[in-house]
């Protein structure tokens, strides 16, 4: 395991000039011609050749990058929005053909099949995928979607509420639903009801439109409905649509009863005798809401530390991060809601966005996109960008694990036992609570791409039933019923990436194996982690998670028996 950390060698650009930066369609045209002009007349060539093509992607996946990350920290900036525009409609569109060439041309020749199959088997069977889905009048489509998805982001971005005279993102507002005073709880979640049902009318309008859109993408390419085309595009090789519906109905027999369990514990240390959408996050009257760090700088230093227990090289990644200036963490009127790790090709070395407010989910949040950018610099040297573009369940299994183990370690943020005690709970919380949330969303999208041309109305109902199925019932949301039929809006995933959520799941599980793993042996359990993050997408979703040291398994029986190992570390914390 690697203890020390190294950092990345700048690598000298051996296809591109090195001041050559993205400006236009025609200046990247020729390159494009070239790769596809170039003959291979042997497998040293064809090496070279997808050599070449990495960089070239790299390049440009980098860039368009940092054309989103700079929109998302500022969504007021029309520069940024129009830097993102001109890439998304006038340089990705004209891409695509010449992408499906070289897709074309890698699979016709004939010296593909000496590549070394246990490195290039997932990456080949990536790009004969994509080759089969292009559609050229999907193009165009496609190019319509990115710019609506992003819409969401300006819309939430705008999103504010005032407490006590001083105005509040949505994410700031939050964390004073963690305040002992119920009246002033209550207060501000009317407030933050009210202020996202001022724009339901529009999220309608624009959701409306992405469902349009992506019916005619799934129809263009011979699907009848967008998530089986999703489904394909995604690369979902390794489980199908019947194992996601068991992992719905596994999540609702085996964890919402764990849940249920959570929130009685709740209740019964508030003393209600009925529980408030209010109450969920809340603490005792006599505890005083968890403070872990006043600011990003503080939240990066200590954050470190952590990282430092765990492993050096972990906080090594971060220091990195900090010296190039590739963390945004505070929260500020006009920033995108969310927060991500964002992978920049070229260089390395990630950008972390966030919208920190104080709080202890921003811990969590800081320790959670921590484990992606530690993905990201282990998986860097890997010989083809495309090795690095690993799907989500390995990507959240990096995240989520790092939540995990990096729990008894908070002492960092906690100085006093209780409060530490307090915030491990939270974590345990976070990570059982939700997957039924996972499983409501998942669902919910099954039903919307499986249902073309449904209603707003129908669209509500259906989500009612769906959220009532994976609902505990305990909290009473008299007066609040219209927010609750439109809190599927706040899920941003709906709008930007649809039907990537499951992947949170299915992590979420590998997380909790992979702590069960750590509390038996630490040094292995880091071992496999760092080996199996490093292999990129160089193995199948099975033969990473096994390289992890657990299994690839959602199915009700496993589900089962990572639910019975939690039940009694509830116990032991005190949930009775």
């Amino acid at each position: 395991m690697t203890n020390t950390f190294t950092a990345l060698q700048h690598k000298e650009r051996k296809y591109l000039p090195a001041d050559f930066k993205i400006t236009d369609w025609e200046h990247l045209l020729p390159y494009f011609e070239e790769l596809i002009d170039r003959s291979l007349e042997n497998r040293e060539e064809l090496e070279k050749w997808l050599t070449d093509i990495s960089e070239l992607e790299a390049v440009i996946s980098e860039d368009a990058c940092w054309r989103q990350i700079k929109m998302t920290c500022d969504t007021a900036s029309k520069e940024c929005e129009e830097a993102f525009t001109y890439f998304c409609m006038e340089i990705e569109p004209k891409m695509k053909p010449y992408g499906f060439e070289l897709n074309k041309k890698l699979l016709a020749c004939p010296y593909t099949k000496e590549l070394d199959s246990s490195i290039f088997f997932p990456y080949l069977r990536s790009v004969d995928n994509a080759a089969n889905l292009y559609r050229e009048a999907n193009v165009p489509l496609q190019a319509d979607m990115n710019l609506l998805a992003q819409q969401y982001g300006v819309i939430s971005g705008a999103m504010s509420v005032e407490v006590d005279g001083k105005e509040y993102t949505m994410q700031q507002a939050a964390k004073f639903l963690h305040n002992p005073d119920r009246k002033l709880r209550e207060t501000v979640f009317s407030k933050i009801a009210e202020r996202r049902l001022a724009d339901k009318d529009q999220l309608n309008e624009l959701f409306d439109k992405l469902l349009s859109l992506r019916q005619q993408v799934a129809l263009n390419a011979g699907f009848e409905n967008y998530r089986d085309y999703k489904f394909r595009e995604l690369g979902r090789f390794d489980y199908t649509v019947a194992d996601c519906f068991e992992f719905h109905e596994a999540v609702r027999e085996h964890i919402l009863p764990l849940q249920a369990r959570l929130i009685r514990y709740r209740q019964q240390r508030l003393g209600l005798d009925l529980m408030r959408p209010w109450d969920n996050d809340a603490e005792p009257a006599d505890t005083v809401p968890l403070q872990p760090f006043k600011d990003g700088q503080e939240l990066i230093e200590k954050a470190m530390e952590v990282f430092t227990r765990l492993n050096p090289y972990f906080s090594g990644c971060l220091q990195t991060m900090e010296q190039m200036k590739r963390l945004d963490l505070e929260s500020r009127k006009g920033k995108a809601p969310g927060g991500y790790n964002c992978p920049l090709a070229e260089t390395g070395v990630p950008f972390i966005f966030m919208n920190a407010a104080g709080t202890m989910s921003d811990v969590i949040t800081m320790m959670h996109e921590g484990g992606h950018a530690v993905q990201s610099f282990l998986s860097h040297d890997l010989q083809l960008s495309a090795f690095k573009e690993y799907p989500m369940e390995i990507a959240e299994l990096a995240s989520m694990s790092m939540e995990l183990f990096s729990m008894e370690h908070w002492d960092i943020f906690f100085k006093d036992e209780k409060e530490l005690q307090r915030a491990q709970l939270e974590e345990l919380e976070r990570a059982i609570t939700v997957l039924p949330w996972i499983a409501t969303i998942d669902k919910f999208q099954h039903w919307l791409y499986t249902n073309p041309g449904h209603s707003v109305s129908q669209r509500e109902a259906q989500w009612l039933v769906i959220l009532n199925e994976f609902s505990t019932g305990i909290s009473d949301w008299t007066g609040f019923e219209e927010y609750r039929t439109n809190m599927w809006q706040k899920q941003l995933h709906l709008f930007e990436v649809p039907f990537y959520y499951i992947e949170y799941g299915i992590a979420q599980l590998g997380a909790m194996a992979m702590w069960r793993q750590y509390r038996l042996n630490k040094v292995q359990a880091l071992a496999n982690y760092m080996k199996a993050l490093g292999l990129g997408y160089t193995k199948t979703l099975k033969e990473l998670y096994s390289a992890a040291g657990i299994k690839f398994d959602f199915s009700p029986g496993y589900i089962k028996e990572l639910a019975d190992y939690l039940t009694p570390v509830l116990t032991e914390r005190g949930v009775s």
